[in-house]
């Protein structure tokens, strides 16, 4: 069943990274940009939306109903384009107009929540109870429910089998980043399958509270939530990392000047954890940060120079250590 263009979701490269500087071990990065719609959430959309075929809670008239900020949209787009079904996507107003002209040539329809909700001021609840509305109305719906759906998870167990068919299993750590949690848990659940030792660090955004953490304003979509997502346990990490959004704006210009590689915010965010984390790691591990998604998206945002400087202050020499960032950017 899974034959075209969702035959060519995983198996992404994992490259060595050279230039980052005054580190004593080995540093990979899995490229999940190079999915062919863009981003990890590929793999997601492609194991739920096959399974629900495989179950028969899909059918040929099904309509596949989720809420999503960008990534898992577009690869539940392509999934259902590829399938024929219908899909809607509900998003909020800080989706970027960018992921709205790719859902659209996706065919995918497009429901707008203009307000948040109004007990807990987040758009994601208000895109939830959307959501649940749509498929109480709407004829023969299906949520993937990717907060709550083992098999968002289940997909990423290959994520980790890739890694470790890669690199051994001498793995010694694992940075990813939070939303849904199903990469971590995942790859998690792989790893402790398989009785590997490695250790899951997870990257979370400073304002959600997904570990924990005070819930506050963040720029960065699909990175960290701010609801303590169903598919969360407290086991699945070895540590965490909080980071900003400014973190995540330095990471992505920082990886392009140092590695060519033109990433997504979480990446910028993943990439700036490692310096935080660093110190902690052992001389000769084998260290993999896992790049969700891929920069084309943020080139309003993150690589715009007046974007930036709107948001923090001046924008020159980004791609610098953070602690020389800091002392030039006014937040």
């Amino acid at each position: 069943m899974n034959e075209g263009i969702l035959s060519a979701i995983g198996d992404t490269p994992l490259v060595r990274l050279h230039h980052v500087p005054d580190i004593s071990f080995r540093l990979y990065a899995k490229l999940e940009a190079l999915n062919p719609g863009g981003s990890i959430k590929d793999r997601t959309a492609a194991s739920i939306i096959k399974h629900g075929l495989e179950t028969n809670k899909i059918g040929p008239d099904s309509v596949v109903i989720e809420s999503s900020s960008g990534n898992m949209g577009i690869g539940l787009a392509q999934a259902c384009a590829f399938y024929g079904l219908r899909f809607i996507c509900v998003i909020d107003p800080k989706t970027t107009a960018q992921n709205i002209s790719i859902l659209r040539a996706y065919r995918a329809e497009i429901d707008l929540v203009s307000t948040p909700d109004p007990r807990t001021g987040e758009f994601l609840q208000a895109r939830i109870d959307r959501v649940r509305y749509l498929c109480d109305t709407v004829p023969n719906s299906f949520w993937p429910n990717q907060y709550s759906n083992p098999y968002n998870p289940h997909a990423h167990r290959q994520t980790a089998s890739e890694i470790v068919a890669a690199l051994g299993g001498d793995v010694g750590f694992i940075f990813c980043s939070t939303s849904t949690c199903g990469t971590m848990r995942g790859c998690a659940e792989y790893l402790r399958m398989h009785g590997l030792k490695t250790k899951i660090i997870a990257v979370d955004a400073v304002g959600s509270v997904i570990f924990g953490g005070e819930k506050s304003k963040r720029l960065i979509p699909g990175h960290g939530a701010a609801i303590v997502p169903p598919l969360f346990r407290d086991e699945l990490a070895d540590d965490f990392v909080h980071v900003t959004d400014l973190d995540c704006v330095v990471g992505c210009r920082r990886l392009v000047m140092q590695e060519a590689i033109l990433a997504g915010g979480s990446s910028g965010g993943v990439f700036s954890a490692l310096d935080h984390y660093r110190h902690y790691i052992p001389k000769n591990a084998t260290c993999v940060l896992i790049f969700p998604d891929r920069g084309e998206r943020y080139l309003d945002t993150i690589y715009s120079d007046s974007w930036v400087q709107e948001h923090f202050g001046a924008v020159s020499h980004l791609w610098e250590k953070r602690e020389e960032v800091c002392e030039m950017v006014t937040y």
